[in-house]
């Protein structure tokens, strides 16, 4: 009976510690100590055991550190290796759990269980970590000219939530800060939101966004500037001016550069020009088909070809002479153009004919020859 209220008791005392719960808050980056004190040191040394778990938001359970067989484990969480240890002499009744660095995946329910000759205490205790916003982005919608409508936009990408936001003007070079204007509206609905209507001038400066939780605070700053509605059309018709000069100047440039190229292209094919009164080239009889290994027979045939061609042409001048004798034959002059021989071979028929040529018939001995 006594043995059944012994156990009893120690199972009163161990359900009561059990349900002393305790929360702790600490901000990401910080330093926490967890306590857990014990009375079991003191009875058997060597068979005392600690042991820290871990229940994170997963429902996950982890072993954190433990004491066992006169040797400390705390590298059991891959998550919090190198971070944690025992605070003191867990010997002796401390066995206080210290976490460095902490990080978003720290928090959860840690419990401590301590063990010795068949006695069990633990404690449990509740870890918040909290993570301040990240740094906001600010910006500004709308169009920024009088009369119009505008919106400031803040807004934090990461944070423990609720994170507040609040728009501030900065009044002065000093940073000192002030209310908005009167014409200014905050968004209930998305309070990072500020709504500026009918715009007028006073409403330009600086304004700063402070996004704000239990861990801390970080702002961002925009500037607004309203343009006049005049100014506007002036900057528009200063631009249009701008464009037109460079185009007007570009187009100069072109038409120079094309003058240039058009008066050097004249200069470059006056010398190839061929006047009317240039002497006709002389024509060559050319056997067909013949090659480079004929080229004698060819010489002795164009030869032949002139002797004939002379005999007739003389024959001809005598019989023109007596039927009329006050008529000379016309005579050609040799022209050179500008300096240089025009070359026969490179002169076709419509050349000959616009300089004034006249095609002379010449008897031919052979059908096999021809003018080229």
């Amino acid at each position: 009976m006594s043995i059944y209220v012994s156990l009893l008791i120690r199972y009163k005392v161990s359900i009561w510690m059990s349900g002393a719960q305790t929360e702790y808050k600490r901000v990401a980056e910080e330093n926490v100590t967890l306590p857990c004190h014990h009375r079991l040191g003191l009875l058997e040394p060597r068979s005392l055991d600690i042991e820290w778990l871990l229940h994170d938001s997963k429902a996950d359970q982890k072993v954190v550190i433990t004491y066992s067989g006169g040797n400390v484990y705390n590298d059991l969480n891959e998550g919090q290796k190198g971070r944690v240890s025992f605070t003191s002499n867990f010997l002796a009744g401390d066995a206080s759990l210290h976490i460095v660095s902490l990080q978003p995946s720290d928090a959860g329910q840690y419990t401590c269980k301590v063990k010795n000759a068949g006695q069990y205490e633990w404690y449990r205790i509740t870890l918040i970590v909290l993570e301040k916003p990240s740094k906001p982005k600010c910006w500004v919608e709308g169009e920024l000219f009088e009369g119009k409508e505008l919106s400031l936009q803040c807004n934090s990408a990461s944070g423990t939530a609720p994170i507040s936001y609040q728009w501030q003007r900065i009044s002065d070079k000093e940073g000192k800060l002030g209310h908005l204007p009167p014409t200014a509206r905050v968004n209930i609905s998305n309070p990072g939101q500020v709504i500026m209507k009918n715009l007028t001038q006073m409403v330009t400066g600086l304004y700063q966004c402070t996004a704000s939780n239990e861990a801390g605070q970080e702002n961002c700053v925009v500037q607004v500037t309203v343009q006049y509605a005049r100014s506007v059309g002036m900057v528009a018709g200063a631009v249009c001016g701008v464009v037109a000069g460079i185009s007007l100047v570009l187009l100069s440039v072109w038409l120079t550069i094309r003058r240039k190229e058009k008066k050097r292209y004249e200069e470059e094919e006056a010398p190839n020009e061929i006047r009317e009164d240039a002497e006709a080239p002389k024509a060559h009889l050319v056997k067909p088909g013949s090659s480079s290994s004929g080229s004698r027979s060819s010489r002795s045939g164009s030869s032949s070809t002139r002797s004939t061609a002379n005999s007739a042409s003389r024959s001809q001048r005598t019989l023109s002479t007596e039927a009329t004798p006050h008529i000379t034959p016309p005579q050609y002059s040799r022209v050179e153009t500008e300096g240089r021989e025009i070359d026969p071979k490179k002169v076709n028929h419509a050349t000959l004919v616009k300089m004034g040529a006249t095609p002379v018939m010449l008897p031919a001995q052979s059908r096999a020859f021809q003018t080229v």
